[in-house]
């Protein structure tokens, strides 16, 4: 059994997030001791280290929830871990997108300026203007 202090050394999870994720209910509320120090068990280490992993992935919390409610229920099929997954990876191919797009617009709004010192500004008058449909 390890304290706050120790998992958080064990996961490099911030003691904030570990607390953060026992009010929201992804990381089950550990005993406590006789003076009120929480103390971890491998259980607790191991679902921190996932849930971790996932957030790195970018999984959502709402998506990480999934998974373990699959993985607590015991009854997860590998079908339904990809389902999830593949419609994860949906919203990076999205996001992907929208950032080549973004980068495009600022390319094009950058290149209308000469960097010069005059107050007349290429970029800001750009972003002062409505977006055109």
């Amino acid at each position: 059994m390890v304290t706050i202090g120790g998992l958080s050394k064990q996961t490099g999870c911030n003691i904030e997030t570990i607390r953060y994720y026992e009010r929201i209910g992804i990381l089950l509320k550990p005993p406590r001791t006789e003076g009120g120090h929480r103390l971890y068990e491998r259980e607790h280490i191991k679902r921190l280290v996932f849930v971790r992993r996932s957030r790195e992935l970018g999984f959502s919390l709402d998506e990480v929830r999934t998974l373990l409610r699959l993985v607590d229920g015991k009854r997860y099929t590998c079908r339904e871990v990809k389902a999830v997954t593949e419609r994860h990876l949906e919203d990076i191919k999205k996001k992907l997108s929208d950032l080549r797009r973004l980068q495009k617009t600022l390319r094009d709004i950058s290149s209308q300026c000469e960097g010069g010192s005059v107050p007349d500004c290429p970029i800001i008058d750009a972003l002062f203007e409505e977006k055109r449909q």
